[in-house]
């Protein structure tokens, strides 16, 4: 592995987005900009990479799209002001001191991200219990994995992923659940299809109430309702129990509990449960016969189990499955949750969980705290125990919590029920966010900001899905006045040390970031997932490494030995009944609606946005629904219709798929506020708790659907970085109750879409501020006018290349002037044009993100006879990170 020295030269690092891990080479180049390979030495990856992480390197070097220097607001309705280092820090301290003498440590709360690095992680975990003195840390990890670990915990132990990305080589069935790995997880997904490729008699399964891209490969689809998947495990284990199917050694060996929950199994009959999970009898019976059949079984599973109300029971009731059949502990088989983000493990290994303290150790256990306290010098630590995400929301919004500290997330997008949200931050008395990039949601709500380095500007480590460490190495310095977050968070900690406990301020005396990985490994010590033993030296010498390490090699697979770290040392089993989801359909809400990602973009956008490939794919919000859904509600593909329920309501396009089965919508995650002009999809979603795990149920709302009566349409077409473009429209947007500004990338160069609706025409003045707003400098204008009907439609030009147009009361031309940006054909008459009396042509959709190989070009060659293999030879389509060959298939099929 190539160990990074100074900013020069290639280094080996980990890609940012999910908790696959893969090993990027990172190379800087002299304008300040860096260039992404995959590393081909790299076990997560071997080389590959999705079309995410091959794009990396176009997101740097943008300083104006970042946070350069610390700022501070002296009121909420006050601009913030740029201060020195030395004045935030001391600011922030005092902020935290005041609060904690006023009105205790527990008015203070910290919401982090699985984006963080682990040593950032570790330092504010020791900031939040050991000074601070509160449990109240949490993650937005605890929106995406909490349900995993709580399955985990309750059914083997410890929360420890038993499997390895090496078992898809070995399986002999692979059952996937609630996870869409070909968007979500795609190098996993490109192994998977290897895997299939090599042994055509591997058995693919996939449950999943979206026939999406990962289906496509798919030899058995159950098209399961959302929330009802725990119907459909007992189901399938009431077969195996009744066929005989089950591995009786293995239970009487190594588990307790099974009489139990067998017993109550005896009611899941393959009939029964399908008519609450909505999957077929006989479908259930062959995904239990090959499921309990194959030598060896993997199931790999995310967030369409996690993000429900009955998500912890979901993961248990799966892993009975492997514990039933002694799935698990060989090659090719386990339980195997694929982790969202790239380091939501990293922060359950260090207790960036409430929950959770250091080395998987439990807060609620006093013994626990007592090890921790020694270990970090402090008397003792808090006993109380600390909120979770939605619960500190809570507790914000009814005025518990004083100071706020959010790092490297953006809640006022990405957490449910965003009414709630905003209340909490507009509640608190000071909110610190610490962030990286401009233009994110929460940053309106800050009264501190703290500029921070993101990737590629840190150094430290991350542990993926498999259990395995990596090191994370900068290849750039952070631009201006940005700081790496753990010596954000030791600097504050010093000052708030001095003015609370001086004696604790050595505690945060760190020289470097290998440092801080020492002190937190050490903590790791005959724990499940000891690597006290590792070091940074051996990560640069050896490479990345599993948990738990031994010194020389860390453990491939767990519980191979059949011995679990319970207090009986067997695996449990749970008595499980059925819960139905918190969002109920109804004549009022008739619709069940979830979310999930693109394939292109990574949660609120903040980073894949910048690269203008990435937004070809898809490149608005719309809501998909089922064709037969669309007719019974007299709904016309792209009409825009309202989309609301209890708690919110957005306005969006409505666009017919029959991926979905019926009575399910929807909505893809990324689309928060800043895209919407509104709340966002969270405006519509549940912050229904599980009580185990305490995650949202993000995957499920109750809505309705209707015409949204808005008649008045109008567009706005701008060359220019969205980051920077949209928020002089923000007042204007505020206007309009469907007011969508997202970035498009045309001719391979970014700009800004802004389209609103109304139901009457806006005042003149409005009108004239839309024309005004946004007028380049310099440009020439082509007006058509109709000042009487309240109509625009104006272009602005320089020279004869189009920089943009905007249509208000007539959008007839966004699509030929669209294509004419794009580096279509000029239309013959701009004034027929615009006025209507001539057509234009219209531009395709990029379907290859890679190589921008567009949707009209890829059926022009199959009707030339191309299949698959021709498309890649001739178009180049599908050979980079291979994400879109599953539409490519579809494509040819059809």
């Amino acid at each position: 592995m190539t160990t990074a020295t100074g900013h020069k030269g290639t280094v080996s690092s980990i890609c940012c987005y999910c908790g696959t891990g893969c090993g990027v080479r990172v190379t800087p180049q002299a304008n300040g900009t860096v260039t992404v390979s995959g590393d081909e030495q790299h076990p997560a990856n071997f080389g590959r990479l999705c079309s995410k992480g091959r794009t990396l390197g176009e997101t740097t070097g943008k300083a104006a799209l970042r946070l350069l220097r610390p700022t501070l607001r002296h009121g909420k309705d006050a601009l913030p002001q740029p201060v020195s280092w030395d004045d935030a820090l001391r600011t922030v301290g005092g902020k935290l001191a005041a609060a904690i003498r006023e009105h205790g440590p527990d008015s203070v709360a910290f919401y982090l991200s699985g984006q963080l690095l682990t040593e950032d992680y570790y330092l504010f975990n020791k900031l939040a219990r050991g000074l601070v003195g509160s449990n109240n840390i949490d993650t937005n990890s605890r929106l995406c994995m909490s349900s995993a670990v709580s399955g985990y915990k309750q059914t083997l132990g410890a929360d420890a992923p038993p499997a390895c990305y090496e078992d898809f080589d070995h399986a002999g069935c692979v059952f996937i659940a609630g996870a869409n790995m070909a968007y979500a997880h795609p190098v996993l997904f490109r192994r998977l299809e290897a895997a299939k490729a090599a042994n055509p008699a591997l058995k693919i399964i996939v449950a999943d109430p979206r026939r999406t891209d990962t289906a496509s490969i798919a030899d058995l689809y159950l098209p399961v309702l959302p929330g009802s998947d725990v119907a459909l495990f007992h189901a399938m284990l009431n077969v195996m129990i009744w066929e005989e199917l089950i591995d009786r050694d293995y239970i009487e060996q190594h588990t307790e509990g099974f009489a139990a929950l067998r017993a109550r199994l005896r009611e899941f009959t393959p009939r029964a449960a399908s008519e609450l999970c909505g999957v077929h009898e006989d479908d259930i019976v062959t995904a239990a016969r090959w499921f309990a059949g194959s030598p060896a079984t993997l199931s790999c599973y995310t967030m369409g189990l996690n993000q429900y109300s009955n998500g912890s029971d979901k993961n248990a009731a799966l892993i009975h499955l492997h514990l039933a059949t002694g799935h698990i502990g060989k090659p090719g088989a386990g339980p195997f949750s694929l982790t969202g983000q790239p380091n939501a493990m990293g922060g359950r290994e260090v207790g960036g969980l409430a929950t959770v303290l250091p080395g998987h150790r439990d807060p609620a256990d006093a013994a626990h705290r007592a090890e921790v306290a020694a270990l970090w010098g402090v008397p003792q630590l808090p006993a109380r125990p600390g909120l979770s995400a939605i619960e500190m929301f809570e507790a914000a919004a009814e005025g518990k919590i004083k100071v706020l500290w959010i790092a490297c997330t953006n809640p006022a997008h990405s957490l449910p029920d965003q009414a709630l949200v905003r209340k909490a931050l507009e509640k608190v008395d000071c909110v610190i966010v610490q962030e990286a990039f401009a233009g994110t949601e929460t940053l309106a709500f800050a009264d501190i900001v703290l500029p921070a380095a993101t990737w590629p500007e840190k150094d430290g480590s991350v542990t993926n899905s498999e259990r395995r460490i990596s090191r994370v190495r900068a290849a750039l310095p952070p631009p201006r006045l940005a700081r790496e977050d753990w010596r954000i968070v030791a600097g504050v900690a010093r000052w708030l040390a001095a003015d609370i406990a001086p004696e604790r301020g050595r505690l945060f005396e760190f020289a470097d970031a290998a440092a801080v990985f020492a002190e937190h490994a050490a903590t790791t010590a005959g724990r499940d997932l000891d690597y006290s033993r590792l070091s940074y030296a051996i990560l640069d010498a050896q490479g990345p490494q599993q948990w738990p390490f031994d010194g020389k090699v860390g453990r491939t697979r767990l519980y191979g030995d059949g011995v679990f770290p319970t207090a009986s040392g067997r695996a449990q089993f749970l008595d499980l009944g059925w819960r139905p989801p918190a969002d109920k359909v109804s004549a009022h809400f008739p619709i069940r609606l979830t979310t999930g990602r693109l394939r292109d973009h990574w949660h609120s956008m903040s980073r894949t946005a910048l690269v203008p490939g990435l937004t070809r794919h898809v490149e608005e919000p719309q809501l998909a629904m089922h064709p037969r859904d669309m007719q019974r509600h007299r709904l016309q593909t792209g009409e825009l219709v309202k989309v609301r329920n209890k708690r919110g309501a957005i306005w969006l396009p409505v666009q017919a798929d029959d991926s979905l089965r019926a009575g399910v919508a929807f909505i893809p995650m990324h689309w928060g506020a800043a895209a919407l002009g509104w709340q966002g999809v969270n405006a519509l979603t549940s912050r229904a708790l599980d009580p185990q795990s305490k995650q949202p149920e993000l995957k499920l709302a109750a809505v309705s659907v209707e015409p949204a009566k808005l008649p008045w349409r109008a567009t706005l077409l701008l060359r220019g970085e969205v980051p920077t473009l949209r928020p002089q429209l923000d007042a204007l947007r505020a206007a309009f109750p469907y007011a969508v500004a997202v970035p498009v990338s045309l001719n391979g160069r970014e700009h800004l879409r802004l389209r609103l609706a109304a139901a009457t025409a806006p005042s003149s003045e409005l009108l004239a501020e839309l024309a005004t707003r946004l007028l380049p400098a310099d440009a020439m204008l082509a007006a058509f006018d109709d000042a009487a009907r309240g109509i625009l439609r104006r272009v602005w030009l320089q020279g004869r290349e189009p920089l943009g147009f905007v249509l208000a009361g007539d959008v007839r031309a966004d699509a030929a002037l669209t294509a004419w940006l794009d580096g279509g054909e000029a239309p013959a008459s701009l004034a027929a044009l615009l006025s209507g009396q001539a057509a234009g042509a219209s531009r395709a959709r990029v379907v290859c993100a890679c190589e921008g190989v567009r949707e009209d070009a890829i059926c022009a060659g199959i009707r030339r006879g191309l299949d698959v293999e021709g498309l890649k030879r001739e178009l180049r389509c599908g050979t980079g990170c291979g994400s879109c060959v599953p539409e490519l298939k579809r494509l040819c099929a059809a």
